[in-house]
């Protein structure tokens, strides 16, 4: 490999760790990989058998592959297709990615791009690689350049097929050994300022408060693993951990999706307002527009709803307590459960305004016969006035 220039000026290699200024003893990474994870959304819903028959690459339907003793209902529900491309190594400053790169289509609609990073050396180059990732335009045009590319290769498998602006991204270090003799305890006992710096993406030291804040969620399973989640990445300790990363991956597609539902729901909402207080003879006369505003806000209805249900149903999360407590915890983290809340209240508030738009509806309906009603009593009061046109 090339010859690389470390922040702290030593040198290294292209895709292994380069120290940073650090008075602690350094903790060696024996074996891990970064994941750079950048979700999208791009349909109401995908058929993923079709989907498959229409990609080339190299595929595979996903499982989560366990390493603790599961019932095998802990599963996607459908199982995810996963698409794997060849591609040129990208080079991000010090650190290249490995020359891979996959892609995770949900039946829900979105798809999830993951781009590998191989780590080795100290473990104070993360923080380096951390800085780099943070908002880089490169890899999200590139990976927006794969999304397009595959959307137009699976389009008539999307229904309503469009790439929204919103996209979520999320690393996760994960170190599956480290200098023989270390645990994760210790390394979060002599390195803890450094990983909540690494988690932030942070250059400069934190306060001690805000390291207890960033190292505050983190589960493990034994001695020998731990994972640190924040809401910008999330630090993986253990061999054997790619159920751990499975599940963090899934986890930052729903936070995608619940802020795409939400926005959605947002303009459903705006819509139905103007549509439920637009007031104009024209709308009085012809019943025909404001059944078509209701059609209108009854599709955005359903679209939404089937599209929470999807998201929310998708990962059964039984049997396995330990990978349920890290979704709750990455949850908890990504605060999904505040935007669940809001995308119900948001539902109700449009299922209260179709009720509002009904009961106008039948409002209007009965003043339509009524006015009917008079108008035939009236003709036939005036008619009985003039015998002759009667034609009696």
């Amino acid at each position: 490999m090339d010859s690389v220039q470390g922040h702290d000026g030593t040198t290294g290699h292209a895709g292994s760790i380069v120290r940073c200024e650090d008075s602690s003893p350094a903790v060696q990474v024996v074996d891990g990989v970064c994941y750079v994870l950048f979700a999208h959304d791009i349909g109401l819903a995908i058929n993923l058998n079709e989907a498959e028959r229409r990609v080339t690459d190299v595929k595979q339907r996903e499982t989560i592959r366990h390493k603790r003793r599961t019932p095998q209902y802990f599963e996607y529900d459908p199982p995810p297709l996963r698409v794997t491309q060849d591609i040129l190594p990208l080079v991000l400053g010090d650190f290249q990615t490995a020359p891979v790169v996959d892609m995770m289509i949900y039946d829900f609609g979105a798809v999830s791009v993951t781009y590998t990073i191989p780590l080795s050396g100290s473990i104070f180059g993360l923080l380096a690689l951390s800085d780099v990732l943070y908002d880089n335009n490169a890899l999200l045009a590139d990976a927006r350049s794969r999304v397009e590319h595959l959307l137009a290769t699976i389009a008539p498998a999307v229904n309503k097929p469009r790439i929204s602006e919103l996209v979520e991204d999320y690393a996760i270090y994960r170190i599956e050994a480290l200098t023989p003799g270390v645990n994760p305890d210790r390394v979060l006992a002599d390195h803890g300022s450094l990983l909540a710096q690494i988690l932030r993406a942070e250059l400069n030291p934190l306060s001690a408060q805000e390291v207890n804040e960033a190292l505050s969620c983190r589960i493990s399973f034994s001695d020998d693993d731990l994972a640190i989640m924040d809401w910008n990445a999330a630090v993986v300790l253990g061999a054997d951990t790619e159920d751990v990363r499975a599940v963090l991956e899934y986890a930052n597609v729903e936070l995608l999706e619940m802020r795409f539902l939400d926005d959605r729901l947002d303009d459903a909402l705006d819509q139905s307002y103007e549509a439920l207080t637009r007031q104009t003879w024209r709308r009085r006369l012809l019943l025909t527009t404001l059944e078509a505003d209701m059609r209108r806000v009854a599709e955005l209805q359903v679209d939404s709803a089937l599209l929470f249900e999807g998201v929310n149903n998708a990962l059964k999360l039984l049997g396995d307590q330990y990978l349920a407590r890290v979704y709750r915890a990455a949850s908890q983290r990504l605060h999904l459960g505040d935007w669940d809340a809001s995308i119900i209240r948001k539902l109700q508030t449009l299922e209260s305004i179709y009720q509002k738009m009904t009961d106008e509806n039948t409002h209007r309906r009965m003043e339509v016969l009524e006015w009917i009603i008079i108008i035939l009593i009236a003709m036939e009061i005036v008619i009985s006035f003039f015998p002759g046109l009667t034609g009696s």
